[in-house]
């Protein structure tokens, strides 16, 4: 296979040219990172958890807004497409922002993201998957010490799948392409079919202008950007697959690709599901997407439904534990970690970064034991922790465009790869509109009139008697792998500079 040798070689030049050397294995090609790009952004995960928040506040005519949001992350998108051209690297949002501004901002950029990572996943494990799956098996959904035991074998399992191998979890994923479109834009298509047919009989009577209905929060923008959070939510993690560009087959062609491919198809299948389900809503008042699917198919197609849903939201805990510990890899393989020498080893058996993974997991467990001691309720201090989780992709995603505004001009396009050219400065324009936009509609004023990010970022610690002012210490106490980073590393943003 000459030319898979010349691209893998060209793939190892361009490493090379970063100042690093090719240590994991090079194995995904396009369809395996759009599946880590489409698993990620989840649709199946994220409108089974925020649809019935989006139309209790706005209405049917919430789902309009997931187009909304789709067309903004496409422009996001967009650039991150370009910049996984321009830097095809291990660590993505890290090593982007650490060349292109500081590293101590990359640093910073890193270390948020992996805390968003770790709580996620702890997140979506005890208070969605473990639900989901003893509601599957007939189990004591009340039984906290069950779901604990639960959410940690579903913990366990994503991390020994990418231990084994990143082809296994790539399998993985690939499977969970086709239970996000079966699961959620199938059944959203046979529940608009069984509405088309059998409303009359059912007592359902409507129209498609059903979905323009608008609920009774007033003022009425309010609930609009309370709807927004649908898409806005949902439709993040896409950057992930450039994560992977060390272990992607010609990165610089197919990440790109990758990248904008799984935001198209999932805000263009995320709709064709929205669109199915709230037309055979039984109860406006009542969102909820698996008493649809009983009340129209009866009981054994909801534990499908249920199963393509766990199987969905599973892959979609593979592919963040597998990218939190590529993160970790490489920002200890600059040292901008403390034990960062063990943390950057890669098994020789494996080629994965075995111990990087193991740290990741124990982070993870605990926050899953921080829900289950705070009471693991979606209300509580744990569940505004996890809601912390989205806004923080936004402030990634600023911290990213205004990195590249700035030295987008520096940097040379790549031939024949993609590149925004005269355009690349009115998306980045647009992109900091939508960012900051949807910033906003994540902070929006809550009826107690408190911000939301400020209620969602403040309440864990205020609830643990720890106070946020203790951040004016942390300038003064930076250990010396924050303060003495590796610049000369991180020096240019073009390795073709001297």
């Amino acid at each position: 296979m000459p030319g898979h040798q010349s691209i893998g070689g060209r793939d190892e030049a361009v490493l090379s040219s970063f100042g690093y050397g090719q240590e994991l294995r090079r194995a995904l090609r396009l369809f395996s990172l759009y599946a880590v790009a489409f698993s990620v952004i989840s649709i199946t995960t994220g409108i089974t958890l925020n649809y019935g928040f989006a139309v209790s506040n706005f209405g049917p005519a919430g789902i309009w807004t997931w187009l909304i949001a789709g067309t903004g992350q496409l422009v996001v998108a967009l650039i991150i497409a370009e910049l996984s051209t321009r830097m095809p690297l291990a660590g993505y949002a890290y090593q982007w922002t650490a060349r292109l501004l500081h590293s101590g901002y990359g640093w910073f950029v890193g270390f948020i993201s992996l805390g968003a990572m770790a709580i996620s996943v702890a997140g979506i494990t005890l208070l969605a998957t473990a639900p989901f799956v003893a509601t599957l098996f007939g189990w004591d959904t009340s039984n906290p010490r069950l779901l604990l035991l639960l959410a940690y074998v579903l913990l366990l399992l994503p991390v020994a799948i990418n231990i084994i191998s990143v082809q296994l979890a790539a399998r993985v994923n690939n499977v969970a392409v086709f239970t996000e479109i079966l699961g959620m834009t199938g059944f959203g298509v046979a529940l608009f079919l069984a509405w088309a047919t059998k409303s009359h009989s059912r007592g359902i009577n409507r129209s498609l202008g059903y979905l323009t209905h608008t609920g009774s929060v007033s003022p009425l923008w309010y609930g609009f950007a309370l709807a927004g959070l649908l898409g806005i939510f949902t439709i993040i993690g896409f950057e992930l697959a450039a994560n992977l560009s060390e272990e992607a087959i010609d990165a610089r062609l197919t990440v790109p690709k990758a990248v904008i491919l799984s935001v198209i198809t999932a805000v263009t299948f995320g709709f064709i599901a929205l669109a199915g389900f709230t037309m055979a809503l039984p109860d406006v008042k009542s969102p909820d997407l698996i008493g649809t699917v009983t009340f129209w198919f009866g009981t054994v197609w909801t534990k499908v439904f249920l199963v393509l849903v766990i199987t969905s939201i599973f892959a979609l805990t593979v592919v963040v534990t597998g990218a939190a510990a590529r993160l970790v890899y490489a920002m200890a393989r600059d040292n901008m970690l403390p034990f960062s020498p063990a943390l950057r080893k890669v098994s020789r058996r494996t080629r994965t970064p075995v111990i990087a993974m193991v740290v990741m997991l124990l982070v993870t467990a605990a926050f899953i034991q921080y829900g289950y001691l705070a009471g693991a309720g979606a209300s509580g201090a744990f569940g505004a922790l996890i809601g912390a989780t989205s806004i923080i992709a936004y402030v990634v995603y600023l911290m990213i465009v205004v990195s590249y505004a700035f030295r987008r001009r520096e940097l040379d396009a790549i031939a024949g790869e993609f590149n925004l050219g005269f355009w690349g400065r009115p998306v980045i324009v647009i992109a900091l509109a939508w960012v900051l936009i949807a910033l906003g509609a994540s902070t929006s004023r809550m009826s107690s009139g408190r911000p939301i990010m400020s209620a969602v970022l403040l309440s864990p610690w205020r609830r643990s008697g720890i106070s946020p002012s203790c951040e004016a210490g942390w300038r003064e106490a930076r250990p010396a792998w924050i303060r003495s980073p590796l610049r000369q590393r991180h020096r240019s943003i073009d390795p073709r500079a001297p």
